[in-house]
């Protein structure tokens, strides 16, 4: 089974939804995120669940790092996880 967790990185969220230290587990249902922080990391979380590797640089990864769109108030870090 594969999922990705998100675990919250920093957090001043305005509508208290997550804080820091919060780590979630997204298979196929979408965790309690605002749209706002979901749209941004959507992409990279389907992309990891189906296969991809991600660019980090000069690497291929199967992490990502992301910052809210509302002036970055919160940071959260998604790591594909792959249980056997």
């Amino acid at each position: 089974m594969k999922y990705v967790r998100l675990t919250v990185l920093e957090s001043r969220c305005r509508d208290g939804l997550c804080a820091a230290g919060d780590v979630f587990s997204v298979g196929q249902t979408c965790p309690p995120l605002c749209h706002e922080l979901w749209s941004v990391i959507y992409p990279q979380v389907f992309a990891l669940l189906n296969g991809a590797s991600l660019d980090h640089g000069d690497a291929r990864v199967s992490f990502f790092e992301a910052s809210c769109p509302d002036g970055g108030r919160v940071k959260i870090r998604g790591e594909l996880i792959d249980v056997d």
